[in-house]
């Protein structure tokens, strides 16, 4: 391995080591009652702390309704930010960065993890296809959202800022706001999932309008150099898909441009839908290669990345960083595995999403390999 992943790298205030980032990772492990962040996921998230590194945290919803999947940590009681100030000092003993994801789920939701078993909100009243995640980890079909009335708007944004506040005070280096992967923000970002006729529907700009404005609201809180943003051009998640992804990404990335954030995170279309099976999506455009030119920040990618091809890709000069998921999840030590050529474990998709230390805190290190042998 070269030493470009291993070149040093500014995000915002912060001097990394490598380039190597955690990716957001739904492992809906939170402790119950309450979503609380637990000593077992300050071990996971420690485990693979590196110096000079930068995790980025899994979703955590930003409100009870952004709420979409069981055991998903929030960041909106006290009781879930006393949980995750233990997960940042865990990782910041082990000398690394880690950013908060701020999530909402939109009408990627169902009423059993609404407040009051409420329909879920969305930018227009059009269910997704697919099937929902219950409350008991049950699979059913979408219900279909409510729309959310245009003198809400400024709750939400004043509760995604909130939410921004609170990941301060649980001790995070900053926030990525979440606008990728068929959530709320970029219901509102595409034309199939928003069909509103007011100002935050219609033209691109309208669209955008929701964005650009928690952007700002959350720059608020913590400078906008503190703060990341994450987009899907392309991808087709949670029935996702926009008919025009040039026209309207070139728009918002080149809004989000002029607004000095702390960096640019791109889901290969490729990878889209990740979470859920095997993909790789062929004959798909590189997200990185065709939006850089428009942004003139820090950009990290993530979707299907291996070590030679995320080599290459910072080398050419296609992104900065690479985000990992799935080789991040079955190897604690990646990075150092990365550097020193070492094989990888292989991650095991049965125990993505729920559960305990089992496919968890149980991957082992090198160093922990090598003692057994």
């Amino acid at each position: 391995m070269t030493n470009t992943l291993f070149s040093p790298l500014t995000i915002g205030p912060y001097e990394l080591e490598h380039r190597i980032v955690m990716a957001p990772l739904t492992r809906m492990r939170a402790s119950q009652p309450g979503n609380v962040p637990s000593a077992l996921n300050a071990e996971y998230y420690a485990q693979r702390a590196s110096k000079g590194g930068l995790i980025i945290s899994e979703g955590s919803q930003i409100s009870r309704a952004g709420q979409g999947m069981p055991a998903t940590p929030g960041i909106h009681t006290v009781e879930q930010i006393a949980g995750w100030k233990v997960v940042t000092d865990a990782v910041h003993g082990k000398g690394g960065r880690i950013f908060l994801q701020l999530w909402h789920v939109g009408r990627i939701s169902h009423s059993s993890h609404q407040p009051g078993g409420a329909l879920p909100i969305a930018p227009s009243a059009i269910a997704a296809k697919g099937q929902a995640f219950t409350a008991s980890f049950e699979r059913v079909p979408f219900e279909t959202p409510q729309a959310i009335d245009i003198d809400l708007m400024p709750l939400l944004i004043e509760v995604y800022a909130q939410a921004a506040a609170n990941a301060k005070q649980a001790g995070f280096d900053g926030v990525e706001i979440h606008g990728a992967n068929g959530y709320l923000i970029e219901q509102f970002l595409q034309a199939r999932t928003n069909q509103r006729t007011d100002q935050y529907g219609g033209s691109i700009e309208n669209r955008t309008r929701l964005l650009l404005e928690v952007v700002e609201a959350v720059s608020d809180v913590w400078g906008s150099d503190r703060v990341g943003v994450r987009l899907s051009p392309f991808g087709i998640a949670n029935d996702s898909g926009e008919d025009d992804p040039l026209r309207l990404y070139g728009h918002v990335i080149r809004e989000l441009d002029r607004l000095n954030l702390a960096y640019l995170h791109l889901i290969e279309p490729r990878a889209s839908g990740a979470g859920q099976a095997e993909v790789d999506h062929k004959n798909v455009p590189s997200a990185a290669e065709l939006f850089r030119p428009a942004w003139s920040g820090t950009l990290i990618a993530a979707g299907n990345f291996q070590p030679d091809t995320a080599e290459a890709a910072v080398a050419a000069g296609h992104a900065d960083a690479i985000a990992f998921g799935r080789l991040f999840i079955a190897n604690p030590d990646l990075p150092e595995r990365i550097r020193s050529g070492a094989p990888l474990n292989p991650y095991h998709r049965p125990t993505f999403y729920g559960g305990g230390a089992e496919g968890y805190t149980d991957y082992p290190t090198l160093d922990a390999r090598e003692a057994a042998e």
